[in-house]
């Protein structure tokens, strides 16, 4: 029933909005609401950016549900001069960010997280305070699911104390059948540290990454390709890895810096063929007064097993295929080097599409089960009938000018429109395949029968030529 409220921010809070309202509800009562189209894809993509950014405070981070990042930050508070100061420092870095955070730091991950949510901002709690702390949070601070603290709620339970006095016994015998993410005891005993609960943080992602630092600024990067692209290799080759898109980097000595990127039709770890596709990337470059820095990045890597080349010294036709790929995309562009790609659909021309070389694998042709012409027009061009035969092809035709006589044909192939994406109104066509006198054969089309309603008298068109 139309959009809704995703988020907001500390002034619609002030005025009693809530997510999950109606935005014409909400600006019917505050006409003055700003609304912005919310992208809940671009929050998690941005939350795990921030998270791998948290690193620079500790080794061990994580993406924490929708809205919030866990640091398991044991033994890295002195590096910040104590762990007030680490909060402080958190805190400003955020802000710097534009980001507004709520933090809190606890024993347990259960803790810190109900802390940070419903305690006091940048509280710290040390184990032996940390069932105080909790005992007067709501219930709705383990993370458990409506349903469940609607009924704590009906309960009596309305806290964290208060559910702890509760015999555990009586707490499985009642919330056994529920999963560990929405079951109130389990999710006690992790936050109060009755069991464990490890952070299982991701590994960084390894950057393919090799730099020359220059003892003066220079003008032309292509004597200094070779050495970045050996050393980039070596390190992909010792991976057993391939690069399929890489990235050129110069940074100028004025702080600007400009790149350029290419990609291979197939992972690659040839040095040669790595040089000679960004020298044709270069011509445009502009290097200001010089640069002194050089970086070299392989963006996107493919598995690429260790191989051993013809022994009759042959090359691999594949390669070279993918080789010439490169440099012509490399020099002209993306858009300007395709091949076909085939589509479901039963009109002639629709079911071919170009597509760029680089970023789609050749597909074999579709089986027809009849014979198609080699050469397609496009659009089909229209034919003046000068006789028709009743119910079949026309036994006089001009086209281009020239008149024909049809000596043989073969057909009707009725095809009907594909009502899915037709416009209303849309005529079938009967194909059929017409021999002329000297030899010439023609693929041609009736677009509509007479009286089936959608227009006036069926017209001809040609299609496409048979050898």
């Amino acid at each position: 029933h139309g959009p809704v409220v995703h988020a907001l921010g500390k002034p619609a809070r002030e005025r009693g909005i809530t997510p999950g309202a109606r935005i014409v509800d909400v600006q019917a009562i505050h006409p003055d609401l700003h609304v912005e189209q919310a992208d809940p894809r671009g929050d998690q993509a941005l939350l795990g950016r921030v998270a791998m950014w948290a690193r620079r405070w500790c080794p061990w981070t994580v993406r924490d549900t929708d809205d919030g990042i866990i640091l398991d930050v044991t033994g890295a508070g002195h590096l910040f001069g104590g762990e007030a100061a680490m909060l402080r420092d958190m805190a400003a870095r955020f802000k710097m960010q534009g980001l507004t955070a709520r933090l809190a730091l606890a024993p347990t991950r259960g803790g810190a997280q109900m802390l940070a949510r419903h305690g006091s901002p940048g509280c710290i709690c040390g184990p032996e305070e940390l069932g105080d702390r909790l005992a007067g949070l709501p219930v709705a601070a383990l993370r458990i699911t409506p349903d469940t603290a609607r009924l704590l709620d009906r309960l009596g339970l309305k806290t964290v104390a208060a559910l702890r006095d509760v015999p555990r016994v009586a707490l499985m015998r009642r919330f056994g059948h529920l999963p560990e993410e929405d079951n109130p005891l389990i999710l006690l005993d992790r936050a109060t540290g009755r069991t464990p609960d490890p952070l299982n943080a991701p590994q960084d992602a390894r950057r393919w990454l090799v730099r020359r630092r220059l003892p003066e600024p220079v003008i032309d990067p292509v004597p200094h390709l070779a050495g970045l692209a050996e050393d980039l290799c070596l390190q992909l080759s010792r991976a057993e890895l391939g690069a399929r898109q890489l990235r050129l980097t110069i940074y100028r000595v004025d702080g600007e810096w400009r790149s350029r990127d290419v990609a291979t039709a197939q992972a690659s770890r040839d040095a040669a063929h790595v040089v000679r596709l960004l020298e044709g990337k270069l011509d445009g470059i502009d290097p200001g007064f010089g640069f002194d820095l050089l970086t070299l990045e392989a963006l996107r890597v493919e598995a690429l097993a260790l191989h051993q080349d013809y022994l009759d010294g042959k090359r691999d036709p594949g390669k070279d295929v993918a080789a010439l790929l490169d440099r012509l995309t490399a020099r002209l562009g993306p858009e300007k080097v395709t091949w076909s790609a085939w589509v479901e659909s039963h009109l002639p021309e629709r079911v071919e599409a170009q597509v760029p070389a680089l970023t789609h694998v050749p597909q074999a042709p579709p089986v027809v089960p009849r014979e198609r012409p080699l050469r397609l027009l496009d659009p089909a061009e229209e034919i003046f009938v000068l006789y028709a035969v009743p119910e079949g092809p026309p036994a006089r035709f001009r086209w281009r000018g020239v008149a024909y006589l049809t000596t043989r044909h073969e057909g009707p192939e009725r095809l009907a429109p594909e009502w899915w994406r037709a416009r209303a109104g849309t005529r079938l066509r009967d194909y059929y395949k017409v021999e002329v006198g000297d030899g010439r054969r023609f693929w041609m089309y009736r677009e509509g029968v007479l009286g089936d309603g959608r227009g006036d008298d069926p017209r001809w068109f040609l299609h496409g030529l048979f050898g």
